[in-house]
């Protein structure tokens, strides 16, 4: 994926030498407070999950909880990219060597693509569960998702594989690490980025999430279900969010990498504004998937408080201790496995 795209370390001269000097002052701030939000929710995410774990040992995991986890290590291993990323902003340019170039490049691409391909994996599993949950308990699913979290790192590594060989530290005025290709290899292997590590999941996330509104619009409007009608609002809501977010996201990034074919943009003096722009919102892709993903799910709400309560009492918080409060959230397939009966 175009996350980490290459910043131009040419020194601006006049007024964009000031804008300059404010973004290397600014982007270190923002890539910091992406970075904590991101590891504390996924560290919260795992927490609550090794709980979960521990108290059905004897038990299959959820299928979801499986995912999660998956979704949590890629996109932990994505945030570990950025500080690379945000030293070379500020400093202006890349001091790391040639070496680390290469493995920051490919570890940014195989994580991100990674991380999207558990998103897609995600919504093909709330849809077996939600709309054929028989047929996936009979058929073992949640037991095989371990396999599949495993095999979803072979496209994403096979994707970042060209890394290693295109990305190299190179000078003009200062130090950069850059991908040399040509125009027309860039748009071979940015347009296979785009389709598989893009459009290809967002084509899978938009139908399954749209066949579990359908389904949950026929169980009501044909009296199977009535109290599915506040699930189905629900469902439209967040499906519409998380779409837009995931486009939102990732879009930018791959406008700009189809935008260095033929120098477009590149040679331009809002280059880097743009660059440093797409990263970060590829960047806070990390912070939104915890949230729309887990802390949405009235489940995983209810186990986060009684996380916090049971640290409280720890901590000698006794009384003190908030009390739970519930709400309902229609992607929980927990919730949705088994309608209920009118």
């Amino acid at each position: 994926m175009a996350y980490g795209e290459d910043v131009a370390w040419s020194v601006p001269r006049g007024e964009a030498a000031r804008v300059w000097q404010m973004q290397r002052a600014v982007v270190p701030l923002l890539d910091a407070l992406i970075m904590l939000t991101g590891v504390v929710g996924h560290g919260l995410v795992v927490l609550i999950l090794a709980g979960r774990r521990r108290r059905r040992a004897q038990q299959p995991a959820r299928g979801t909880d499986t995912l999660l986890l998956a979704l949590s290590a890629a996109d932990l291993l994505l945030l570990a990219c950025l500080p690379f990323h945000t030293a070379a902003i500020a400093l202006g340019h890349w001091p790391f060597g040639e070496f680390m170039c290469k493995a920051v490049s490919f570890l940014g691409v195989a994580c991100s693509s990674a991380s999207v391909f558990s998103l897609s994996a995600l919504a093909v599993t709330r849809y077996l569960t939600v709309v054929h949950p028989t047929w996936a308990f009979r058929s073992l699913v949640r037991r095989r998702l371990r396999l599949v979290a495993a095999a979803l790192w072979l496209p994403a590594a096979a994707l970042a594989a060209p890394q290693f060989a295109i990305r190299t530290v190179g000078s003009s005025t200062q130090l950069s690490c850059f991908a040399f290709l040509s125009d027309v290899s860039q748009l071979v292997y940015g347009t296979g980025l785009f389709l598989v590590a893009f459009a290809l999941p967002l084509v899978v996330i938009v139908l399954m999430y749209g066949k579990i509104y359908c389904f949950l619009r026929r169980a009501r409007t044909t009296g199977h279900a009535p109290q599915l009608e506040r699930y189905q609002s629900q469902v439209t809501h967040t499906s519409a969010l998380l779409v837009v977010v995931f486009t939102l996201c990732w879009l930018p990034s791959y406008a700009l990498m189809f935008s260095l074919v033929g120098e477009t943009l590149a040679s331009t003096p809002s280059y880097r504004d743009v660059a440093i722009f797409a990263r970060l919102l590829a960047s806070s892709s990390t912070v939104a998937n915890p949230v729309l993903y887990v802390f949405m799910s009235n489940k995983f709400r209810k186990d986060l408080m009684a996380l916090g309560r049971g640290r409280c009492r720890a901590w000698g918080g006794g009384g003190g201790c908030w009390s739970r409060r519930d709400a309902v959230h229609p992607l929980n397939p927990a919730e949705l496995g088994n309608p209920p009966q009118g």
